[in-house]
């Protein structure tokens, strides 16, 4: 029985190829000089991919405000024999008790990030959790995927065990997508259970993430396209952004 929208979300999510998204990951970290080390996963989920990371050698470390995420997470490499911790952290406030070699937020977490000032947190805690030289490494949903591939459509799936009806609303004023999904889930009785999910996520161009993380003291910048170490294209989906922290071996002299 399904009890809330963190129970169905990976059902939802089967047709991603978390393989192939942690061997991108691993070769972005490479280009910036991070084979190894430890690495924060913000906005984890379930941790469909940082267990995949975890099994490419990185010391992983999975971040997510949901308690119910993390729950199923912790189950997952539980029963595959992986130690992770799993912890809730709002990542705009995140604090580790080590320094990172990588932070990572995966999946669109920082498009639910609906504020420039939401952003700038995020990118300054990020930056202070690195070791110097570490790197942050993270994607969005492009606005270009949010006007017009969600957008103001309703999207629908039958599926044998999940319907879902997904409806979506695009402010152009504001570059933010309201996404209002109920979905139907078949119960071992032949009847169905309704559950409602109510999601925000905002367009952010690249000139403006660019520009925050350099306030946050960042520099290499770099914008990638959808899974492809080059330029993205004009109708892109989803960018990959890398940056870089300074080198500035002072920085985490007296802290824990």
């Amino acid at each position: 029985m399904y009890a809330s929208f963190s129970e169905v979300y990976d059902e939802l999510m089967a047709d991603v190829n978390y393989t192939a998204w942690a061997d991108f990951y691993r070769q972005l970290m490479a280009a910036y000089g991070i084979r190894e080390g430890r690495v924060c996963e913000c906005a984890c989920g379930t941790g469909s991919l940082t267990l995949p990371l975890y099994k490419r050698g990185f010391h992983m470390t999975g971040v997510d405000l949901s308690q119910e995420m993390l729950f199923l997470a912790s189950q997952k490499a539980r029963s595959e024999g992986i130690a992770i911790p799993f912890v809730r952290q709002d990542m705009r406030k995140l604090r580790l008790h080590r320094p990172m070699d990588a932070v990572l937020a995966t999946c669109d977490g920082v498009n639910y990030l609906l504020e420039d000032q939401d952003v700038l947190s995020f990118f300054r805690a990020a930056y202070e959790a690195l070791r110097p030289g570490g790197g942050l490494f993270f994607d969005v949903s492009t606005p270009w995927k949010l006007r017009n591939m969600l957008g103001n459509r309703m999207i629908c799936e039958d599926g044998e065990h999940i319907t879902y009806l997904w409806q979506n609303s695009f402010s152009e004023r504001t570059g933010i997508v309201d996404m209002h999904l109920c979905i139907f889930v078949k119960e071992q009785d032949g009847h169905y259970r309704r559950i409602d999910e109510e999601q925000r996520q905002r367009a952010h161009s690249r000139e403006t993430l660019t520009a925050l993380l350099q306030q946050a003291g960042f520099d290499r910048v770099m914008v990638f396209g959808n899974g492809r170490m080059e330029a993205p294209r004009p109708e892109e989906q989803r960018w990959h952004i890398a940056a870089l922290r300074r080198t500035d071996p002072d920085a985490w002299e007296g802290r824990p």
